[in-house]
């Protein structure tokens, strides 16, 4: 495959999250769903116990790890790191080290290391990459009129930031990638002028993730139900690559994958075709 991208597959053990919640609650389903992922290409599998759709209630770390942990367990005995690796969507650090004993290899904080001061300890300790995502307030609120100074140079800040608390903690710089929060706390412009300037985040110097996939600023542009915002997404994820990004959590793995695939070669490189590098 050409291009430098990576994709995060969405496995949801959760009854609410907003676009497939209860789907893949039981364990069995979510396994079978975070396979099928990595079968279209996912090198990473994200799994999360607790919804941060904006309005979502916080759940309790012991309902959580009884969510996620078995479908840990059974990926990690299931899957070959060479085909994807596992991570672990939370802001509790207890939950992220049981994932870790369990098989997971990546954590992803949507807090930035703010919700639990012992999460970026941990990290270190265990030497994983990690995600730091920006989020203005927490998901009750995060969507309750959210104002900026200049939206991209509030996000940029905040992520240089928390980068720099996360090295001083023990992190190295090069296990962290940063998410500038689509949709976290953010109205449909600010949103749209986070990708349309993303080059600035990336200019920090580590890799970007971006996460819009089926979220509800594609419906307030397109009209279209959450089940029918693939082609929002595929646009925003392809722009998004163009910009920097390298990094993409997304529902949809195989389409994703085909879309970037062409974007990597058209904007990453000079094509070559398969059949000419067999043949040399």
């Amino acid at each position: 495959m050409t291009g430098d991208f990576r994709l995060m597959g969405v496995v949801n053990v959760t009854p609410d999250s907003f676009s497939d919640g209860g789907r893949f609650i039981e364990p069995s389903a979510a396994v079978a769903h975070g396979l099928r992922l990595a079968g279209e290409g996912a090198t990473i599998l994200d799994i999360g116990g607790e919804s941060t759709r904006p309005g979502a209630d916080s759940v309790p770390a012991d309902e959580e790890l009884r969510r996620v942990l078995p479908v840990i367990e059974e990926l990690a005995r299931e899957l070959q790191p060479s085909r994807a690796r596992l991570s672990i969507d939370t802001s509790k650090a207890a939950v992220a080290r049981a994932a870790l004993d369990a098989g997971a290899s990546y954590v992803n904080d949507v807090t930035a290391f703010r919700g639990d001061p012992a999460m970026a300890g941990l990290v270190a300790e265990r030497d994983v990459e990690c995600c730091l995502m920006h989020m203005l307030g927490e998901p009750r609120t995060m969507q309750d009129d959210p104002r900026y100074d200049d939206v991209v140079s509030d996000v940029k800040a905040f992520l240089e930031r928390r980068l720099a608390v996360a090295v001083g903690e023990g992190v190295p710089e090069e296990r962290v990638t940063l998410d500038p929060g689509i949709g976290f706390g953010k109205t449909l412009p600010q949103n749209l002028e986070l990708l349309r300037r993303l080059d600035e985040i990336a200019a920090i110097g580590r890799p970007v993730l971006v996460g819009t996939s089926r979220k509800s600023f594609l419906g307030k542009l397109t009209g279209r139900a959450v089940d029918d915002r693939l082609a929002g997404t595929i646009a925003t994820n392809v722009l998004a690559y163009a910009r920097g990004a390298s990094v993409f959590r997304v529902h949809d793995v195989a389409p994703l994958r085909d879309a970037l695939t062409v974007a990597a070669a058209t904007v990453a490189a000079p094509w070559t075709s398969p059949t000419a590098m067999t043949r040399s």
